[in-house]
């Protein structure tokens, strides 16, 4: 009997132990070069590409579960710098991040858009982004390309935010918030999330 109280007060200890203990997180970024230059990546390569010379490994991350309470708010500061710099609403800016990728600066789309705001390679140049997973580069790359959609539309927050999701070319086309279930839904939320951080601001 007092072994096995023993014997529960150890297995006890340690899942509780596992409970605290932080938690690696990490995320393997593979890159391809197609024929004309453009840079792909993704994060879920199948087995078959990595394997082979397509796509190869470009970046692994590890972030630990305990830092990420600070990691939060050195975001907030990037985004209050951004917001300042590129005269963009620091909440707008917020839920922009929150419903691109959860503030997740590793997160990788299937079609290859990158970090916190998701932005695509092909912007990355002109952007000025070296590093897209670095979160002070895409966040202020993320940033000049929005407020450029906010000048070419003229202050309209809902067809900026449809040309960031879908592209201006498309806005462009309907002279409205295109009619893709993706880009209502993105514009819907992104201005749900809005007025909630502009409320708790």
């Amino acid at each position: 009997m007092n072994f096995f109280k023993y014997g529960c007060l150890i297995i006890g200890f340690f899942a509780v132990s596992l409970l605290i203990e932080p938690t690696p997180v990490s995320a393997d970024i593979y890159m391809h070069i197609d024929k004309e230059g453009v840079m792909h990546f993704t994060n879920t390569p199948v087995e078959s590409e990595k394997k082979s010379v397509r796509y190869r490994f470009y970046r692994k991350e590890e972030i630990r579960e305990k830092k990420q309470y600070n990691y939060f708010d050195n975001i907030d500061t990037f985004i209050i710098k951004a917001a300042h710099h590129h005269d963009v609403s620091f909440p707008l800016i917020k839920a922009i991040i929150k419903v691109e990728s959860d503030f997740n600066p590793m997160a990788v789309s299937e079609k290859g858009a990158m970090g916190l705001m998701q932005i695509m390679p092909f912007n990355f140049k002109q952007l000025s982004i070296r590093d897209p997973l670095d979160p002070w580069e895409n966040i202020m790359g993320g940033v000049r390309y929005f407020k450029n959609m906010l000048n070419k539309f003229n202050g309209d927050l809902s067809l900026s935010l449809a040309a960031y999701n879908a592209g201006p070319n498309a806005v462009d086309k309907y002279g409205c918030i295109p009619p893709y279930p993706e880009t209502i839904n993105y514009v819907e939320k992104v201005l749900k999330y809005y007025a909630f951080y502009k409320k708790n601001e």
